[in-house]
């Protein structure tokens, strides 16, 4: 999925920066002063970084230009960034699945998986990325399609060791993954403040593309906020808000570290725009705001609690201002809410344009989305809106992707796990199936069950280890206690064989 090429309408091709092949072998920025000795007077020409240096008796005479030095930044990057290397899964066909040790009491000596397809043996195809070390005890962050369908992971420091890792998780919605290796006192990096970024200030990526070690490239942001609909597909609710920059980046520099001149880590390498799956002149990051509320939840509780302010939105523009008679032409319209919206609850209302979030400005989708993706259910955050020409202030206390609070998000979170929608059967289609209870699989992103199992949407789960399913409600509540294997039985509409699906939670 997220390692094709990707389409856009301004014919451009977006790809994820893995290599992928069947068993391939703070906020401060441009500190020049950091840099410069007593003696110098640091300074931008011609919109390339140099020192002036004083060769005469006044400033500005006589001066010799020397490219201002990216050594430091450069130097603290790679010691942190690491090549990921990913067995995929092999593709089994079913009759090549066995029965876990966990699940053979519900079957005895029979396997379920016999005899349901032909023979086959599949290939062992790998992919190689990036990571970046942000904790000495070995924790490594990287993009969740470096890591998607590993069986195993192969992590290679600067200093040449190479460790088994295993992954802690994962979120499909911004392409980020946590996963950590067995050793201590290791080079890190700090998460710089992406949102003190600006476009024009020159940034380092760090990563192993083709395979190549540590290899660094310079370049400037050229914009922020861009959304580019890469994650779509894998995803339930995708999160983009890009750093677009154009420091070269190639296949292999997925989940490799964007930095500032400080060495500070303001992003997580993970697309470019290309025609051909090489660089071409674009790079884009996770802007660490991302990034750090993703592994920060990932390691306290094991999945990304994301609060939602329950709207659907657009960008105001010219047609809108003249079509709509606002009185703002920046920032993003509520257009509609959804089930038990936390905004609507709060008081905001359609045809409100939302300007400011905790005194951020909101000019654009993407920019709203980032604001709110660093927060968890039950979180305030502070609206400014401006209704029919009048700002007004609005407290909104989120609440979780179905509307729930913090106190059943987590339960929710076992499906996004998993990454399935459940809805419940009515009668009379239970009937026209043939079941007597079970819930339907609606909607399949990236999650477990995609990554390790067939399941195709319209499946109807009946039974969890063993429990009759009769309501989404009881899915979950099953679902949300279990750790560990679970076995999933059930059937599709107008194939009367039972079909079994093993999954860890």
């Amino acid at each position: 999925m997220l390692n094709a090429m990707f389409q856009t309408r301004n014919f451009r091709k977006l790809a994820p920066v893995a290599v992928i092949a069947a068993v391939l072998g703070g906020s401060s920025y441009a500190a020049f002063d950091h840099f410069a000795k007593p003696d110098t007077i640091s300074t931008w020409v011609n919109a390339t970084p140099v020192v002036k240096t004083r060769m005469g008796e006044k400033p500005g005479e006589n001066t010799a230009m020397i490219p201002a030095d990216f050594t430091y930044a450069s130097q603290k990057a790679t010691a942190a960034v690491v090549h990921i290397k990913s067995t995929l899964k092999p593709e089994r066909t079913v009759s090549q699945m066995e029965v876990p040790d966990a699940f053979k009491d519900f079957f005895g000596d029979r396997n379920p998986f016999e005899q349901q397809a032909p023979q086959g043996r599949g290939e062992k195809p790998q992919a190689t990325g990036s990571g970046v070390i942000i904790n000495p005890d070995g924790y490594i962050v990287t993009n969740n399609h470096v890591i998607q369908g590993a069986e195993s992971l192969e992590v290679t420091l600067s200093d040449k060791r190479t460790f088994k890792a295993k992954v802690i998780g994962s979120d499909p919605n911004t392409d980020i993954a946590l996963i950590q290796i067995d050793a201590k006192n290791l080079p890190s990096l700090a998460f710089g403040n992406s949102e003190g970024v600006k476009v024009g200030q020159w940034v380092l990526a760090v990563g192993n593309p083709y395979n190549l070690t540590s290899t660094v490239t310079a370049g400037i942001v050229s914009a922020k906020g861009r959304n580019i609909n890469i994650l779509s597909e894998n995803a339930k609710a995708p999160v983009e808000s890009f750093i677009q920059t154009d420091a070269a980046v190639n296949p292999g520099n997925s989940g490799g570290a964007l930095v500032n001149l400080n060495g500070e880590l303001i992003g997580i390498n993970t697309a470019i725009a290309s025609q051909t799956g090489s660089f071409a002149g674009y790079s884009f990051a996770v802007p660490s705001s991302i990034a750090h509320k993703v592994v920060e939840d990932i390691s306290k509780f094991g999945t990304v609690q994301r609060g939602y302010l329950g709207v659907g939105i657009s960008e105001v523009d010219g047609a809108k201002v003249k079509s709509y008679d606002l009185k703002v032409s920046e920032g993003v319209r509520v257009e509609s809410f959804a089930d038990q919206s936390a905004a609507k609850e709060a008081g905001v209302k359609i045809g409100d344009v939302i300007t400011k979030i905790d005194g951020q400005m909101i000019e654009s989708v993407p920019q709203l989305q980032e604001a709110i993706a660093q927060h968890k259910p039950n979180d305030k955050v502070n609206l400014m809106v401006n209704r029919d020409g009048v700002e007004k202030a609005i407290t909104v206390s989120l609440k979780g992707s179905a509307g729930n609070t913090s106190e059943n998000a987590g339960k929710a979170a076992t499906l996004d796990k998993l990454g399935i929608e459940l809805q419940d059967l009515s009668n009379k289609a239970k009937k026209e199936i043939g079941v007597e209870q079970g819930v339907q699989v609606s909607q399949i992103f990236a999650g477990k069950i995609r990554q390790g199992t067939d399941m195709e949407e319209g499946f109807v789960i009946t039974r969890i280890d063993n429990k009759p399913v009769t309501s989404v409600a009881e899915a979950i509540k099953i679902l949300s206690d279990k750790k560990g294997g679970v076995m999933i039985e059930g059937v599709y509409p107008g194939k009367p064989e039972t079909q079994y699906y093993a999954v860890g939670l």
